[in-house]
């Protein structure tokens, strides 16, 4: 997945979250609805996720040096684990600390209006108006997935993806959706009621749903941080363009990692005739190079070293000591 079709989504969503954000403040402040409150600081932790996607593409660009010898391209992984922990605290905590205090209100001033009378509407009109902003942004990242998803379902396509952008936007846009139908439902509830218990129900519910995301998206990030390899199909294309080689003998064993949301490198032990030479090996290793990105043109980075294949040795460990015969940058 590029970074482009992430950025699209992005810029999207933000610009989104801001003129929702500034409303539902707006909102809030006017009425007094606890869930306008809780769905302000979400918004407000959505774009503030945003900014920190745009920051972690930009820093990913930078070029290679001594001491990240593979680039900076986690850094996309960094920025968006970070949007987690954020969602988590400040988006999922502050609603349930919210709900908890309206609840306390309620209790403390049981006379009082839920909400206020002149006001009562503008949060419903709010709510009306970001669930079609949110939408429209929900619509930009769904088709930027579309182009690099494949076959994959929207669910498989989040827990896989290399790229964090766009499943990051996907999880929270649907997140911002359902909370903002659950405070329409609470804030309803409680204009036909006259109790603001239910506005405070769906404060508890916005909450509890940011929570679940974080942890959904934490975990996603998290295992992409540290490190995952090829997905099963392009490993079994990787496979196919190194045994098709006449001179390949079998693959001793193999090892795949991306080292950015685009860059995947593939270390390989291969068997050779015990009678060719290095001078011998040496093209047809670039032969198989050349074999392997063309099936997979994220595999950029590349070691292949050469061994004989002997049928009573045992599958051997990671190797401590390199025996490099190409790389590729």
């Amino acid at each position: 997945m590029s970074a482009e079709g992430g950025t699209k989504a992005i810029l999207a969503a933000l610009g989104a979250n801001l003129g929702i954000a500034a409303t539902k403040f707006i909102a809030f402040l006017l009425s007094g609805a606890s869930s306008m409150l809780a769905e302000a600081i979400h918004s407000v932790a959505d774009s503030t996720n945003q900014v920190l996607l745009l920051v972690g593409q930009r820093r990913a660009r930078r070029q290679a040096d001594e001491e990240h010898p593979f680039g900076y391209g986690r850094s996309r992984y960094v920025y968006a684990f970070i949007v987690a922990i954020i969602l988590f605290s400040v988006g999922g905590v502050f609603a349930l600390y919210e709900g908890y205090e309206k609840v306390r209100h309620i209790q403390e001033h049981p006379d009082e209006p839920a909400l206020d009378p002149f006001w009562w509407w503008l949060p419903l009109v709010v709510l009306a108006i970001s669930i079609v902003l949110e939408s429209i942004s929900l619509t930009t990242a769904l088709r930027e997935g579309r182009k690099v998803k494949g076959d994959q379902n929207w669910v498989a396509f989040v827990r896989r993806a290399k790229s964090p952008e766009i499943p990051v936007v996907l999880l929270e846009d649907v997140a911002a959706l359902i909370g903002l139908v659950l405070a329409l439902l609470g804030v309803g509830l409680t204009v036909i009621t006259g109790d603001g218990l239910y506005d405070a129900l769906g404060t508890f519910a916005i909450g509890f749903l940011l929570v679940l995301v974080a942890v959904v998206l934490g975990a996603e990030m998290g295992s992409l941080l540290v490190g995952e390899g090829a997905t099963a199909k392009d490993l079994t294309a990787i496979r196919a363009a190194i045994e098709s080689h006449p001179a390949v003998e079998r693959i001793i064993h193999i090892k795949t990692l991306y080292v950015g949301p685009e860059e995947l490198m593939v270390g390989a032990k291969l068997a050779f005739p015990a009678n060719r030479t290095l001078g011998d090996v040496a093209p047809d290793i670039d032969d198989v190079e050349r074999a392997v990105r063309e099936a997979v043109p994220a595999a950029r980075i590349i070691y292949f070293e050469p061994d004989v294949y002997r049928a009573d040795a045992a599958e051997p460990a990671p190797p401590t000591d390199t025996i490099v015969i190409k790389s590729a940058d």
